[in-house]
């Protein structure tokens, strides 16, 4: 069995560290048909495979902004390269295309390591609005908004609430970064309702720009060679080889790191009353 220190090849060959799945656990909810997976470093990952009826750029997005998000010190998983190998796909690892069942693809896949041991705690993806007194980082919503905000993201926020055996608190964790950069599209149509938490009760403690720090001020300073070289870990799989779209990318994000304020005043401004705690002239 290889080893967890073995490597894959990214951009211009470059080496990049890996692991390799060992064992399917069970098909995970959600659009991208995810795989909970064991793997050789002895933790459980949510795997992510190329071939997801989404897009295979999803991937790429996972990975990058995961690594921005937590650069910043929002709470994310960890991510990896996962080698899912020919002898593991089997008649459990599918998925529906078109109305097809079909399976996943060997190779390498995006991983997301799973919020806690089910052995030590609990993963919840749905939390009642009265509970959230007990979610104990909830103001890093903020901070998530802002930085989905920066990457464009298309689609809902998505979060877990993860809770520890013998403790009464819940920690956030944010997951599901594929339609940043408009999933497959990459590109940054901005829409001021986009990247939302669905239950908006998770933004009232927002009163003023000091709500979004140090999040929003480590974006706008996001160092530009940390930004470059998390792309250049990006399996070349999952952008099919085609660096100059990746480096646009990479290129127009730096440059949105100076709009995100601007589209969080537009959001404040919007007649949807998301910071009921903001004054307006603040």
């Amino acid at each position: 069995m290889p080893s967890s220190a073995s490597s894959a090849v990214s951009k211009k060959g470059q080496r990049i560290n890996r692991i390799v799945a060992t064992r399917h656990i069970r098909r995970m909810p959600g659009g991208s048909q995810s795989h909970l997976m064991l793997c050789n470093d002895g933790n459980l990952y949510v795997v992510k495979f190329c071939n997801n009826p989404q897009h295979y750029k999803v991937l790429a997005n996972e990975m990058l902004v995961t690594r921005l998000a937590g650069h910043v010190g929002l709470p994310v998983p960890e991510c990896a390269v996962v080698e899912v190998c020919e002898a593991l796909v089997d008649s459990s690892l599918t998925i529906q295309l078109k109305g097809t069942t079909i399976p996943c693809d060997a190779g390498l896949h995006f991983g997301s390591r799973y919020a806690v041991d089910p052995l030590r705690g609990q993963v919840f993806d749905f939390f009642p609005s009265a509970m959230l007194n007990r979610v104990r980082n909830l103001e890093t919503f903020a901070g998530m908004l802002a930085m989905d905000k920066w990457t464009g993201n298309a689609d809902n926020r998505q979060a877990v609430f993860v809770r520890q055996s013998r403790e009464k608190m819940y920690q956030s964790r944010f997951i599901d970064h594929g339609y940043c950069f408009n999933a497959g599209a990459w590109t940054f149509p901005d829409r001021a309702l986009w990247g939302l938490f669905p239950d908006r009760a998770v933004y009232a403690l927002v009163r003023g720009w000091e709500s979004f720090e140090p999040w929003l001020s480590r974006i706008e300073r996001f160092n530009e060679d940390v930004t470059w070289r998390f792309a250049e870990a990006i399996p070349v799989e999952w952008y099919s080889g085609d660096w100059y779209a990746l480096e646009s990318l990479v290129e127009r994000l730096l440059n949105r790191r100076k709009v995100v304020r601007r589209l969080l005043s537009e959001l404040r401004d919007a007649p949807h009353n998301l910071f009921p705690k903001w004054d307006s002239g603040g």
